[in-house]
């Protein structure tokens, strides 16, 4: 049903309002369907996407406040706390007293985490395969940098 009711609304040629709103519906529901399956074969890893995107990050930027870690994910400030404690209680980071500002938190990945991470590394790989392998790469590039266009609009 929902995949007719997308064909209509992109194929109106004379409303862009219906496919304005057809085309935001087409990524909310591919956004939908890759992180379900993302979320579905990291499961057994102990984690989601968003402890994924955490655990990404700080590799990246090595122990962080949680404020640089909803800044550089874009968790919100109350998903951020669940998914710190969800990570915490999983052994795969650790809060400590922030050393320079004892208010705040330092968020460090374990060696557990470290080891999750790895995991999810493979799991990422086989799920791009899966969602992404039928694409040609210079396809896939383009998809990258329309979405990129969009996500960086104001």
């Amino acid at each position: 049903m929902l995949d007719e009711l997308l064909g209509r609304m992109l194929s109106e040629g004379d409303d862009p309002a219906v496919r304005h709103v057809g085309l935001g519906m087409l990524l909310a529901v591919a956004h939908h369907r890759s992180r379900e399956a993302m979320n579905d074969a990291l499961r057994p890893v102990g984690i989601d996407v968003r402890g994924l995107s955490m655990l990404f990050a700080l590799e990246l930027y090595g122990p962080s406040s949680q404020r640089r870690l909803i800044d550089v994910t874009g968790i919100d400030k109350s998903t951020m706390v669940r998914v710190v404690d969800e990570l915490e209680e999983g052994g795969l980071v650790r809060r400590e007293r922030a050393p320079t500002d004892r208010r705040a938190y330092s968020i460090t990945m374990t060696a557990d985490g470290e080891r999750a991470l790895a995991r999810a590394r493979r799991v990422g790989v086989e799920v791009g395969d899966r969602l992404f392998g039928g694409y040609r790469p210079d396809e896939r590039r383009q998809l990258v940098d329309l979405l990129r266009r969009l996500a960086e609009r104001d």
